[in-house]
């Protein structure tokens, strides 16, 4: 299936963990304590002392050298750009990751658990409202210079600036200033007390001050294009083949490599990215050899085409590895910003033109499960009746609220699974639509104006056409005529931007706690700025008040009853026709080239791969 345009930004919290070397959820800068921590935790737990050797999912033995090369996101296969972190053009694959390296850095074991990397120690202020690292001496770019507090500064200044991606703003909300108070030592001043805001500014990407300085001034920000980053990751940018395939070569002198956060890991020489126009084109270049890994995400792929005596011989190696992760949130959503999705009512009426239950016989050859939350696969589901504590925490809205939220179930996505039946669901949508004042005439269904109800699904890739198709012809025994439109990537980036479409097939990416990026996502004060992530137009003052509660919860506990009270508050809105997801991970790369360390992480498997697998 298409990935879609959120499917693939940049997450901005790249594997980073959370943890601390105190029992307690802050550490302090008491008299007579050490200066700080090696770790952050937001809710006080760690499994590496100070001083460990290395993560457990790594191999400090594995040797250096050799490539490796994978295939690009289908969804963007041509780049213009080096700065990822603007919101105009596209920049390649692997590039934040790869070249870009962060205050602290997570992994594979621990999702809520962060230790030092530029930074070599952290200390949280007792009050909770700031944060203050000290650099490691090491540290460098890749031109030489080695990297200090004012880089730290110029880097955040640049990334909530109006020249950048306004996610990055939305994302650092919380952070009231930075102060430079020495050589490499930089403090966060937090706007309110907030366990996970460490995290975030732990989170930020790092960038030389002189990056895009021509002639002894500073280009601004957007403007900073083809100029290579000067960053301080274990690679550099290599080989470029036109603006579609990418090459990233270890740097042989990366500061980092005997850290203990970087020991055994990101051990090949060069990594590349080949990019093609579609997911057929791409796997006939895996079987060609053409590169080395590569995750499927068509159930019918996987089922059909990945076989045969390259399989059976073990040059080529398939692998379905579990995981527990938070899955997805993935689904069609709608443009809340048009009147024709202004009514709840409508939107549940389209979610229940859609036979899950049929599609996953068909066409998934039975592998996914559905999408039923915001938050699936996780503790953070709401589940049937709210709790005790939810009740209490949706108290002070109760009058603002849909009865239906405190006293009913929360809303599942609707079923063909007898009893239920398509055609029983189809008559409960027409009679939502017509007390939504939209009347079946002459076979269109039409409102008081006489107007028609048409939908346009508008993607990039032609790949989902044959889960739309089902759905198009369903909506049409409602009287609305809906179409499947595919633009270019360009162009289908352009009105994401502007929010100039109906209905998108949308995937973001799960998190293990979610955080900063619900603001980013379903906050009021992103829903009209253009090029932000709130893509549904979510405007509710409840949602927004949930999302700060987010922010100030001090126990997993509480983060837990705020979570299932806002995915209850969003659910029964109907914002989206939910997807489904895999309980797996499909994968496949070429034998007898590879080692890894055993057992696989239960986190992406690209990342894994990347980091910790060397050539034999």
């Amino acid at each position: 299936m298409s990935r879609v345009w959120m499917a693939m930004r940049a997450a901005m919290r790249p594997a980073l963990g959370r943890a601390m070397a105190c029992a307690v959820a802050f550490c302090t800068m008491q008299a007579g304590a050490a200066w700080g921590a090696h770790a952050y935790s937001q809710f006080g737990d760690i499994k590496y002392p100070s001083g460990f050797s290395h993560f457990g999912h790594a191999n400090p033995k594995a040797p250096k050298g050799g490539d490796f090369s994978l295939v690009a996101p289908i969804i963007a296969n041509s780049f213009d750009k080096f700065n990822p972190f603007t919101l105009k053009g596209t920049s390649p694959p692997g590039l934040s990751s790869l070249v870009f390296e962060t205050l602290l850095t997570g992994n594979f074991e621990e999702p809520t658990t962060a230790y030092a990397l530029l930074a070599e120690d952290v200390s949280v202020a007792a009050d909770g409202r700031s944060v203050t690292f000290r650099l490691n001496p090491k540290a460098r770019f890749h031109n030489g210079d080695a990297v200090l507090a004012r880089d730290v500064k110029h880097s955040f200044d640049m990334l909530t600036s109006k020249q950048a991606s306004p996610q990055y703003a939305a994302y650092f909300g919380g952070v009231a200033g930075v102060q430079v108070l020495g050589e490499r030592l930089i403090r966060f001043d937090f706007k309110r007390p907030d366990t996970d805001l460490p995290l975030l500014v732990g989170s930020l990407p790092v960038f030389s001050h002189k990056w895009g300085e021509v002639g002894g001034k500073l280009k601004p920000f957007d403007q900073i294009v083809s100029e290579h980053p000067i960053a301080s990751g274990p690679y550099r940018i290599g080989k470029v083949v036109s603006g579609r395939d990418i090459t990233y070569e270890r740097d042989k002198a990366y500061w980092g490599a005997d850290l203990n956060v970087r020991r055994g890991q990101f051990n090949f020489d060069r990594i590349t990215y080949r990019m093609y126009s579609d997911n057929v084109t791409a796997f006939e270049g895996f079987k060609a050899g053409e590169f080395d890994f590569i995750e499927s995400y068509i159930s019918k792929d996987w089922v059909r085409a990945y076989k045969g005596k390259r399989f059976d011989s073990g040059e080529l190696v398939k692998k379905t590895l579990p995981h527990r992760n938070a899955a997805n949130f993935q689904g069609f959503i709608f443009n809340t910003r048009l009147d024709k999705f202004k009514d709840v009512r409508v939107r549940q009426a389209i979610d229940l033109a859609m036979d899950f239950e049929w599609m996953n016989r068909q066409l998934f050859y039975g592998i996914y499960s559905r999408i039923t939350s915001f938050f699936t696969n996780s503790d953070y589901e709401a589940k049937g009746l709210p709790s005790e504590d939810e009740l209490a925490l949706l108290a002070p809205w109760r009058r603002s609220l849909d009865p239906a939220v405190l006293n009913e179930p929360v809303p599942l996505p609707p079923t063909t699974t007898p009893p239920g039946s398509l055609r029983a669901n189809l008559r409960q949508a027409r009679d939502l639509l017509a007390a939504a004042g939209w009347k079946l005439q002459d076979g269109v269904l039409s409102n008081a104006k006489g107007e028609a109800f048409t939908i346009e699904f508008l993607d990039n890739s032609p790949s989902m056409g044959r889960v739309i198709t089902p759905l198009l012809r369903n909506l049409e025994k409602l009287g609305i005529k809906a179409e499947y439109r595919v633009v270019d990537y360009a162009v289908y980036e352009k009105r994401m931007k502007r929010f100039e479409y109906e209905m998108i097939s949308l995937a973001l990416p799960g998190q293990e706690v979610p955080g900063a990026e619900l603001r980013q996502y379903y906050h009021s004060s992103m829903a009209g700025v253009e090029g932000s992530d709130n893509l549904i137009g979510v405007k509710d003052p409840v949602v927004d008040a949930l999302i700060e509660k987010v922010a100030q919860a001090q126990t997993r506990a509480e983060l837990v009853v705020v979570l299932r009270a806002l995915d209850r508050v969003m659910r029964h809105q109907h914002y989206f026709v939910p997807h489904w997801y895999s309980r797996t991970f499909r994968v496949a790369w070429r034998g007898h080239r590879f080692a890894m360390p055993e057992p696989p992480p239960h986190y992406r498997p690209e990342a894994w791969a990347l980091s910790t697998w060397w050539r034999e």
